[in-house]
Parts: structure tokens; C-alpha cells; sequence
């Protein structure tokens, strides 16, 4: 998926520089963008593009702001041989800022190809689908925790669509878990010899749990405008006899499905938008900050939280625990140096269901999720510090991540559940959500 970019240069002014830069950029952007012919800065772009670029900019910048307002697509400024932002227009990007048109200014290659992906994202997602099976949320099991969730309210589904162009289609878990519980075992077993995956899980777990990405292959198969899916699979669990977190990792491997637990569609939305435009490893867990202490160590059923004397910062206070379903969360193998499924660990789910147990690199990660009205991003950079184990428990493998204020994050956060992404990103998050029109705060 290439960005289609828009070429536009000043008239007068064009000369051989704009030519030269213009191919520059074709070459160093080959991956991640296609140029369309172009233009003179006044005209109206195509529409088919999917954002404008200056390769060239000139002291006609000045003289050109309503022409610059009329751009109706993200402006990128290139003007650089190194395929960045050159140093000397710095000055006409803070006053196009200042008289209210916003600019990207890309100051790594890496964030030119990142501004692409952004792009291409946004102009993709309009008109796509987010596929849910729920029939009664907030009816089943936890009633009184489901019935708070925001991403299940008709609000939340409008502001999707009004924001990204995305429509939530819904059908019924019960139907679905009868159709893919009547697939053949034969079936399901003939499936999983392309996949032999290193599970540890009984026959029947296994066959169960394959014959649920069976019956989402031909719903994704039947609409290829789907581009997201998600199961309310601990709510309503007792329409299935399994879990398809097996199901949501081969979708992914298999076409870059991104997945929704529990049917969280501004989760959904968080990793869509963030997966394609940093193209970086990505998941949703639930957090428990240590400062939030009787809550999350009752919900985990853990006695206490990790020990962290032996981190670099020994202040619990900093501290979040994060685990999903028993473990860390639910991660493709291709992101995790370790990974496996095993049985069940949540009284809440079918006895025959399944869980994915993997890890990420210890290392630097940044936290974050769409505000409820989806008009900004909170996010923080923090530390995968390691990983604790709680036997018995809820909590089998779960991580352990430093973040700057431990405070800060308990007031401002907006879910329990997060997305993790590998990295600190929280510059190109910053870069990437503003071509969406979209804010970032600093949790």
C-alpha cells in the first residue's frame, strides 16, 4: 500500500532544481509512495492523492498562503537530498504555521517513509469495515465491569466512522460459534499441517481453535473491505467452546489482519493507525499500575505486585504490570523472541479454550490508545523491564514496564486497555497522527 503524492511546485519559479529533488525522491521513497504528475501550487489536486509534496521551496511561499489553505490533503515539505526537511526552510514552514497551514517537515528518511505510510493509511481506511461478533455486550459474564465499556456505544461507533471513514459492521457470536464449531475435525486438522506452529495445547483445544480461523477466513474472504475484526470472546463467551486468539495470530501472519480482543474497536482503530504508519511491532494488554494497588492485584488474584529493587529505578510507584488473559498479551510469533499457546487460564472462558503466551524484547516501548472522542492519542515511552510469573494466578507471564510518572499515567490514562509498541515512538506518533488531524498527549 503506496502513498500516492502530489508534486507541486511554484509557478513562476520551477526550475531544474525542482526536476532534480523530484527525482531524488523518486528513487529514495521507491517503497513507500507513488508520484503523481505534477502540478502547479493553486490547482486542485487529484483525487487520488494522498497528500501534497514541495520539493522545492521558495521565498513565493510568502506570497502563497491561500493557495497553500486550498490544499486539501497533508503537506509534506522534502527538500533536502537526504529526502528530509532542508535547515533553511525552516523559516517558511513556521510562517505557513503560523498563518494556520500545517506542514510535516521530516527531519530522517525514516520519518519521510513513516509520513507515507500515514498517508496511505488515511486515504485507505475510508470506506473499509471493522468486522464484530457480539450479540448482547455488557449481558454475559463480569456484567458489571462490561457494561462500562465506551467502544460498545452507538457514539463510539459514529465517531469512528466520522473520524476515519470506517464502518463497524456487527454479527451475531452465537451464530458464529455454532458455524465454526460445525466445521469437520478433519477439516481443521488438514488446516493446521500448513502451520505446525510449537503449541502446547490437547488435540481437541488445538482443532477447536483452528476450526474459529476457518470460519473467519471466509468472512474475510466474502468482504475484502474488512481491514479489522474482533470477538466479544470473554463477555459472551459461552457462545464458543474456545478462544480465537490462535485464529487473530495466523490472520495476522497470514494477511496483516489487525485483531480486536474483546470486540474494542478503539483499540482497533489505535493499532490500525499506528501498526501501518510505524510498521513497528504492536499489541493491546491491560495495565495495572502498581499505584492502583487492592483493584488490580484483586482482578490479577496475584498477592503483590513485582519486585523491582533491581531495576534501575527502584520507586514502585513507577510501575505497571501489564498482562491479558494470563499472560503478557496476545502477539504474532514474527514479533516475539518467545512464543507458544497453551490452555486456558480465565475461570471466565470454555474449559477447552486457549491462550497465547509470548514476549517481546525487554527494552524500550511506548504505551498508548485513541481518546474516547478520538481527537487525540495519549501515549508515553517507558521500559519493558522484564517479566514476572504468578502461579495459580491470572497473571502466568506478565510484563513489567517503566514509565517516567507513575501519577501522571494514572490520571490521564483512558482505558485499561493499551497498545504497546516496540520502541520509543512518541516523536513519529506526534508526526504520524497529525496527518490523521489528530493530537498527542504525553501521559
Amino acid at each position: 500500500m503506496k502513498a500516492k503524492l502530489a508534486p507541486i511546485y511554484f509557478d513562476p519559479g520551477k526550475d531544474e532544481g525542482f526536476d532534480v529533488q523530484l527525482a531524488r525522491l523518486r528513487e529514495l521513497l521507491a517503497d513507500d509512495a507513488e508520484f503523481l504528475e505534477p502540478l502547479a501550487l493553486g490547482r486542485r489536486l487529484p483525487k487520488e492523492a494522498d497528500a501534497a509534496i514541495f520539493p522545492q521551496m521558495l521565498g513565493e511561499a510568502y506570497r502563497r498562503v491561500d493557495d497553500f489553505r486550498r490544499l486539501a490533503a497533508p503537506i509534506f515539505v522534502v527538500t533536502s537530498e537526504f529526502g528530509t526537511l532542508n535547515m533553511w526552510d525552516w523559516e517558511i514552514v513556521a510562517y505557513l504555521e503560523g498563518e494556520g497551514v500545517t506542514t510535516f517537515a521530516p527531519y530522517s528518511l525514516a520519518q519521510t517513509r513513516m509520513l507515507c505510510r500515514a498517508a496511505a493509511a488515511r486515504t485507505h481506511l475510508r470506506g473499509r469495515k471493522f468486522l464484530v461478533f457480539q450479540d448482547n455486550p455488557g449481558e454475559g459474564f463480569q456484567a458489571p465491569i462490561f457494561k462500562r465499556f465506551y467502544w460498545w456505544e452507538d457514539e463510539a461507533a459514529a465517531r469512528l466512522s466520522e473520524r476515519f471513514g470506517i464502518s463497524i459492521v456487527k454479527k451475531s457470536f452465537r451464530e458464529f460459534g455454532a458455524r465454526a464449531r460445525a466445521i469437520p475435525d478433519a477439516a481443521a486438522a488438514a488446516e493446521w499441517q500448513r502451520w505446525r506452529w510449537p503449541v502446547d495445547l490437547p488435540e481437541r483445544a488445538l482443532l477447536s481453535a483452528v476450526k474459529v480461523y476457518l470460519a473467519l477466513r471466509e468472512e474475510l474472504d466474502a468482504d475484502p473491505d474488512i481491514v479489522s475484526a474482533g470477538i466479544n470472546c470473554l463477555n459472551e463467551s459461552h457462545f464458543s467452546d474456545t478462544t480465537p486468539c490462535l485464529a487473530w495470530m495466523m490472520l495476522y501472519e497470514e494477511r496483516r489482519l489487525i485483531w480486536g480482543c474483546e470486540a474494542d474497536t478503539l483499540s482497533m482503530a489505535s493499532k490500525y493507525v499506528l501498526h501501518r504508519a510505524l510498521d513497528a511491532p504492536i499489541l493491546m494488554t491491560n495495565l495495572y499500575p502498581f499505584l492502583m494497588a487492592g483493584p488490580a492485584l484483586k482482578h490479577e488474584r496475584i498477592p503483590h505486585f513485582p519486585d523491582v529493587s533491581l531495576y534501575a529505578d527502584t520507586n514502585p510507584e513507577n510501575y505497571v504490570l501489564v498482562a491479558h488473559c494470563g499472560y503478557f498479551g496476545l502477539l504474532p510469533p514474527s514479533f516475539a523472541t518467545e512464543w507458544t499457546a497453551r490452555p486456558k487460564v480465565l475461570a471466565i472462558v470454555d474449559e477447552n479454550a486457549h491462550a497465547v503466551d509470548g514476549r517481546l524484547p525487554v527494552g524500550p516501548v511506548t504505551l498508548a490508545k485513541l481518546y474516547p472522542s478520538l481527537g487525540k492519542l495519549t501515549a508515553v515511552e517507558g521500559t519493558l523491564a522484564g517479566y514476572a510469573q504468578f502461579p495459580g494466578s491470572d497473571c502466568l507471564n506478565g510484563g513489567v514496564i517503566h514509565v517516567p510518572d507513575g501519577h501522571r499515567l494514572v490520571r490521564r490514562a483512558t482505558s485499561h486497555h493499551y497498545l504497546i509498541t516496540t520502541g520509543h515512538n512518541l516523536n513519529d506518533m506526534r508526526m504520524a497522527m497529525g496527518v490523521f488531524g489528530i493530537g498527542v498527549e504525553e501521559l
